[in-house]
């Protein structure tokens, strides 16, 4: 089994992340194309810009090269898959891809942040509160985004 460390910085950011783009995007009146286009170039892009961020970290940090390649490659596998499940939420429910995208988030991230605070003996719910708050704090900062891009620049 997968160690609950190595996935959760990459999950967490392509939960939150694509989450935050559906309802960006859909709030500046993407399209289909653009959103699942957006998506794929985050999932690959910034993945692996995240990634190598964490390799160079863990090298800072002197950590042993097998473990801090291991970590990178986690980071990577783990947010390229999340990112691609909300690649097939669009794909397959486009009229309905934000509900069911951030539905879909939500219980990812709850799921973690459950699965975290277990490993680490602290209340559940705290954490998937703290956690949820957050999250949401992004996606309202994104669908801001995304109505100022409608409203002044197209």
């Amino acid at each position: 089994m997968v160690k609950a460390t190595r996935i959760s910085f990459g999950g967490t950011a392509g939960i939150v992340t694509g989450m935050a783009l559906l309802v960006g995007l859909d709030a500046a009146h993407a399209g289909k194309a653009s959103m699942i286009g957006a998506l794929l170039i985050i999932a690959v892009a910034d993945n692996l810009t995240d990634s190598l961020s964490v390799q160079m970290y863990e090298e800072s940090e002197r950590l042993e090269k097998r473990e801090a390649f291991l970590r990178t490659v986690s980071n990577f596998a783990t947010r390229f898959l999340v990112g691609l499940t909300f690649v097939v939420i669009v794909a397959l429910f486009w009229k309905h891809a934000v509900a069911v995208g951030v539905a879909w988030g939500m219980a990812l991230l709850s799921a973690m942040s459950y699965i975290l605070a277990r490993g680490r003996k602290t209340r559940a719910i705290a954490e998937m509160v703290r956690h949820i708050g957050i999250a949401l704090l992004v996606i309202v900062v994104s669908e801001g985004i995304g109505h100022w891009i409608k409203t002044y620049v197209s």
